[in-house]
């Protein structure tokens, strides 16, 4: 099966969630014998300069960049609110991305054209003009809740109208899109629910995030030293810098006071000019690090604080997958079955979050089993060949009834 996998970023370094997403899944399907051509936007935010094309991605047939400034502009954001254009989408809108993506359509016939987001919906009718492939949605979230999520957690008033405002736009372009493609290709089961309640009545398969567990080596020697807590995440994504601000402003000053030895240690691209300014005790900023997995095995405690958000967290399966205490939120954990106290552990206010430190003092040394419950769970339930193999099935039944 020959697929052609649409991106609005370049998906490398692996250091969020998306990449990770579209990278894991990518290779599952290779490996499954089909053969798999990338077209990702080159953004500014997360540009890839190499002219080389990383060995992590040799998987692919063929991989394929195209510049575009999606910046935030003032005067653009302006206008846009006398428009029933969606700001969030028409960012992504490129003349450049089109042609190649025409050009690639021209060249060969693809049986799959595999959307990664919503952001790349506005290119479905100049693929359907030169293309009789089956066109997939992979929604990575529900795109809209996200925005709804932050819009209710901001209390400025002007900046809630202006939110609420482009959250309301955004909405109306996601339903209208759930017309438009073949399959729906959504991460969680609940986000399947939330796509049925909006309307959809299409094909779909559930294909949450893979993950090799055997590509992660746990060091199980963080347990035998003093606890510490890790965060990691794309530090330009709005969810993780608002869940990060409450965590240290309301949770941790409360921990400190209870555990006056703890340290947190904070890593992230893009990292934020405040934040690398930042100085509260036991708070070390790291800024990008050059290898994740390394940076979460010197930890026991991987923190997950989101707010808002949707979908799935990729770091949370790694976090399992590298045998370590994950400790999120609720909302965090959407879309993973993973239990409390069980493979996880879930607070939603300071005072669970000290609660479950407290949980975690009492262990007498056998955190390391939550951490290693955590491990299985991750190798048992998302097993990345698995989970290719299930969305292949779905796309050849697809292909043999059309």
């Amino acid at each position: 099966m020959k697929i052609l996998q649409l991106c609005k970023k370049f998906p490398y370094p692996l250091m969020d969630g998306e990449s990770i997403a579209v990278h894991n899944l990518s290779k599952s399907l290779q490996q499954q014998g089909c053969e798999v051509t990338l077209l990702a936007m080159n953004t500014l935010r997360h540009y890839y300069e190499a002219e080389q094309i990383p060995d992590d991605l040799r998987h692919y047939k063929a991989v394929h960049r195209v510049d575009i400034d999606n910046r935030i502009k003032i005067h653009e954001a302006f206008f846009n609110l006398f428009s029933r254009d969606s700001y969030h989408i028409t960012r992504f809108i490129s003349s450049d991305f089109s042609v190649q993506l025409v050009t690639l359509l021209q060249q060969e016939e693809y049986d799959v054209v595999q959307l990664e987001t919503l952001y790349l919906a506005p290119y479905i009718p100049l693929i359907r003009q030169h293309s009789q492939a089956i066109i997939a949605m992979r929604a990575h979230n529900v795109e809209h809740e996200i925005w709804q999520r932050i819009t209710s957690n901001t209390s400025f008033p002007p900046k809630r109208f202006y939110l609420r405002h482009l959250t309301r736009k955004l909405r109306k372009f996601e339903i209208e899109a759930l017309r438009q493609f073949d399959i729906m290709v959504a991460i969680s089961e609940r986000d399947l629910h939330k796509f049925r309640n909006m309307g959809y009545q299409g094909a779909a398969v559930v294909v949450p995030i893979g993950i090799e567990a055997t590509t992660y080596q746990p060091d199980y020697l963080a347990y035998k030293r003093e606890p510490t807590m890790a965060f990691i995440g794309s530090l330009d994504w709005m969810p993780n810098v608002e869940g990060l601000n409450w965590f240290l402003e309301s949770v941790w000053p409360v921990i400190r006071l209870k555990y006056p030895a703890m340290q947190l240690h904070i890593a992230g691209r893009n990292t934020p000019v405040w934040l690398q300014q930042l100085q509260l005790p036991g708070v070390t900023i790291h800024g990008e690090v050059p290898d994740a997995a390394a940076f979460i095995n010197q930890h026991s405690m991987l923190i997950v604080p989101l707010l808002s958000g949707s979908g799935m967290r990729a770091k949370i399966l790694e976090g399992m997958a590298l045998g370590k205490v994950v400790l999120t939120t609720s909302l965090g954990l959407e879309g993973i079955a993973a239990r409390h106290e069980k493979e996880v552990l879930v607070a939603d206010t300071p005072q669970d979050f000290l609660q479950t430190i407290n949980w975690c003092f009492r262990q007498n040394g056998q955190l390391e089993n939550l951490g290693r419950n955590a491990r299985q769970f991750v190798a048992q339930h998302y097993n990345n060949q698995e989970i290719g193999r299930q969305l292949l099935q779905a796309y050849s039944s697809l292909i043999v009834e059309a």
